[in-house]
Formats: C-alpha cells, structure tokens, sequence
C-alpha cells in the first residue's frame, strides 16, 4: 500500500486523467492532483514537490517536451514519466533526453499502469535513501573532523603548557586555542592580583580597542565577578545577556572560571556576536583550557620560586666563599709574617745554628708551608 505520495497528473483527457487517477492509483493510497496544461503542472510542481509526474506529451499549448525544459531549468528534480501514443517513439526518446524517467504508450491497462508508477517511486525512494544516508555519513564525517581538530588544539596546548615558559606566549597561544574551540569572535583572561584581589585583564584576543586599553586594569564586564564569586561556569545568549555591559561585545558568552584547588585565581571569558549558546561539549572543552590555564600560572609561580632559592643558595654561597676568602688572606698573611724571621735564621743572617735547632727549624718551616697549601685548596670558588 502507498504511503499517501502525491502524485501530479497533467492531462488533458479527462478519460485518461480519471482512468489512472481515480481507478488506478488512488485506491492504493497515493493522492492524485490533476491538472490539463503544461503551464499549471509546472506552477504546481514548484510550489509542492510532488513525489512523482505523470505527462501527457500531446496537449494544447506548451508540450509535455516545453514542460520537461522549463522543469530542468527551475532545478525540479521530481521525476516524470510521460504519456505517449503508440508512433511516438521519436517523441519519447526526445523526453528521455529531457529528463524523463520512464514512458507510458497508451492504451495502456490498469495494471501496467500501476507497476510502471511504483516502479519510478521506488527508484525515487531509494534515490531519496541514498540521498540521507550520503548526509547523514557527511554529517557524521563532519563531526569527527570537528571533534579530531578539537582533540588535536587540546593535546598542542597540554604540549604547550609544558614546554614554553614565557606567560605571555603561552597565553597568546591559548586563546589562539580557546577562540577556535569555542567558533569565538573574541576572548580574554582575567586573573587575580594577590594584593588587591582585583581581576585584572592579562590577555585578550580580538577586543575592541576601548576595552583592549584596559591591559593591566580591571574590567566591569557585569557578569566575571559573579562568576569569581560562585567558582561554576556560566553561559548565557539572548535576551537574558541584554540587560549586562558585555552585551555590548555579542549575543553569546562563556565564563570559565581559572582555579588552583577550589580557588577562582582567574576567568577566561568567550563571546561570539551571533545569537548562538555556546553548547555544553563547548563548555566541557573550555573548562578543560582553563584547566591547562590553571596548570601553566602553577608552573610560573614554581618556576619563580625555584629560581628565588637559587638565587638564595647563591647569594649565602658567595657570601660563605667571601668570609673564607677573608681568612685565607689573614692566614697567608700571618705566614708570611711568620716565614720571614724563620727564613733570616735558617739562611744563618741572625748566626749559626747547631744541627739540633737547624733541624727545628725546618720542621716549623714545612709545617708552615704545608699549612699554607692546604688554604690554597680549600678556596674552590661557586659555580655561576
């Protein structure tokens, strides 16, 4: 049984019209539309699409052949089979080359009339499947292209949180990302000032110049410090984001909150100027940005930490290798002092000696010497 298609009957005969109409095709369900001029069926096959045509290619007027014409030309993809008396065949294959789908030579019986229709609706059908299965498989093609290019953003900016050290890069770099990600006209970072606690604009992609000016200074955007204060993202469009200062930016925003535990450090912030809610696998993804956020300004303030212990073991270093540089000096100092009078009488210039005190002496002497070498190498100077 037919599935209630519309089928367009142009005919002239009101015989041949109501034959396969009203006894043929409208007791199997299929609902018939009869019209007798080329002018009117092309009319009609614009304005509802019919599921199929049936022609006649001899009626007054415009031909059935005039009709297939002005059908390709208005881009009507329905199919038409049309009607022809028997010493046509010329007139049909000039059809076929207009578009038609198939021919009817009349008379023609009931039955044959009917296997010729569903046969034309059925390839329709399968044309019309095939049709949906080839969107539905772009669509779907589509969406993994998406989902791989988004997958592909995240992994260069989990890449790039650990390996460039430079805030400013880095955060150029990321809302390059987030912009991307959210399909964005512009986005920006706010982030804490420890003394003031103010949220203050670091970072900023495609803002216009009065706000852009803000660098370093807060921004009143009306709706970041209810975000700050609850620490849960917030997405809003339409008529609800009117009533608030950003609303002069776009249509559709995101704020993501930037926490180190369960403190808000920061806010990313995305707006697009259509009037398009940002979805909530958009928001997943944003969230996990303002994760990587999170992670890099973690990464900044350890790495200033460290290099302020450095700096330290290397200032109490320096000061450790002066002091001992302070006593080697007084050590050599005093030897020397030391060695002068012992190298007179060792030479004989303040008298002989006896072997006994010669020796002494000399003992005295190379422990004095020994002594000195051993403050030379204990003076190993830091590393820079």
């Amino acid at each position: 049984m037919a599935s209630g298609e519309q089928i367009l009957i142009v005919e002239s005969d009101p015989d041949i019209a109501d034959l396969i109409g009203r006894q043929s095709l409208q007791p199997l369900g299929y609902r018939v539309t009869v019209v007798g001029d080329a002018a009117s069926a092309i009319k009609f096959a614009i304005q509802s699409a019919p599921s199929l045509i049936l022609a006649n290619l001899n009626f007054p007027g415009l031909s059935g052949k005039d009709m297939l014409a002005a059908l390709n030309a208005q881009g009507v993809k329905t199919p038409v089979i049309v009607i022809a008396e028997k010493g046509q065949e010329t007139d049909a294959i000039q059809a076929f080359r207009l578009g038609a789908t198939d021919v009817i030579f009349w008379p023609l019986r009931d039955a044959e009339v009917v296997s010729i229709v569903e046969r034309a609706l059925g390839q329709t059908r399968e044309a019309r499947e095939r049709q949906k299965l080839d969107r539905q498989l772009k669509a779907a093609n589509d969406e993994l292209q998406h989902k791989l290019r988004d997958l592909t953003t995240i992994l260069s900016t989990a890449k790039a949180v650990v390996s460039v050290t430079d805030q400013r890069v880095l955060f150029d770099m990321f809302l390059e990302s987030v912009q991307q990600l959210a399909e964005a006209n512009m986005c920006w970072v706010l982030l804490r000032e420890e003394r003031s606690k103010a949220f203050l604009l670091r970072a900023q992609r495609n803002l216009p110049d009065s706000w852009a000016r803000k660098m370093n200074q807060p921004v009143d955007d009306g709706i970041s410090s209810l975000v700050a204060l609850s620490g849960e993202s917030l997405v809003m469009s339409g008529a609800p984001l009117q009533k608030l200062k950003v609303s002069t930016l776009g249509r559709s925003i995101a704020v993501i909150p930037i926490k180190i535990k369960n403190e808000v450090i920061g806010l990313l912030l995305v707006v697009r100027k259509v009037d398009r809610e940002i979805a909530r696998d958009t928001q997943v993804l944003l969230e996990a940005m303002a994760d990587f956020a999170s992670i890099s300004l973690v990464n900044a303030r350890l790495f200033h930490a460290l290099e302020k212990t450095a700096e330290s073991a290397r200032t109490g270093e320096n000061s450790h290798f002066a002091a001992l540089e302070s006593v080697r000096a007084l050590i050599r100092n005093e030897l020397q002092v030391a060695g002068y009078p012992l190298n007179l009488m060792l030479t004989g210039t303040m008298g002989s000696l006896t072997p006994e005190q010669r020796k002494a002496l000399e003992s005295v002497q190379a422990a004095l010497q020994r002594l000195a070498r051993s403050s030379e190498r204990s003076m190993v100077p830091p590393a820079s």
